[in-house]
């Protein structure tokens, strides 16, 4: 005679039906919440690596005493996210100046820096657009001695964007001082 229990082990077809249905509800349910939070995120760190380059030119300016450039990449004026550089701008002209041989940072025999020095380069952002207004920051953002912008005579947003989406935005200002902060989706508009 067949144990009782070994004989009722299993699932009816009405049983599996009714859980593979709420699986698929709640799937259909998290996946769109999923999906946004994956873009927040990415724009989130694209716009924190944006504020690690113009913080790291600042402190970089006071620390050195030398003016410090973040220069875009690409051939675009205004549009940043195709990715950009830090480096010691020795000779203040806000392009980044450099024989491109084995030596970086080269110097001349009295100590003077005969090229500028590579700080950092941060590579294209990945499915965003970066851009700025009609400003000095079209091409760069500069920093004195002082740890204040060269570019001070202008207060600009940098805007931070996947598509054409404004709540998810970035908006990246900075102050006449050089100080930048970030704001969360208040953005007018994406390109």
């Amino acid at each position: 005679m067949q144990n009782q229990s070994a004989k009722n082990s299993g699932f009816t077809l009405i049983e599996l039906i009714v859980t593979v249905s709420l699986a698929g509800i709640l799937m259909a349910v998290a996946i769109p919440s999923f999906i946004e939070a994956i873009k927040s995120n990415r724009l989130t760190t694209q716009a924190n690596e944006f504020m690690a380059a113009l913080n790291l030119a600042r402190s970089e300016a006071i620390k050195r005493g030398v003016q410090v450039t973040v220069q875009r990449k690409g051939s675009t004026s205004g549009a940043w996210e195709d990715g950009w550089d830090v480096f010691v701008d020795s000779d203040a002209n806000e392009t980044f100046s450099d024989d491109f041989d084995a030596n970086p940072c080269e110097t001349n025999a009295d100590g003077s820096p005969s090229e500028d020095c590579l700080l950092k380069t941060y590579p294209a952002l990945a499915g965003s657009t970066l851009r700025t207004g009609n400003s000095t920051y079209k091409n760069y953002a500069a920093y004195a001695a002082s740890g204040l912008s060269i570019n001070s005579s202008q207060v600009d947003i940098f805007t931070l964007c996947q598509g054409t989406d404004t709540s998810l935005s970035r908006e990246i200002k900075i102050s006449s001082t050089g100080r930048a902060r970030v704001s969360v989706g208040t953005a007018p508009s994406c390109p």
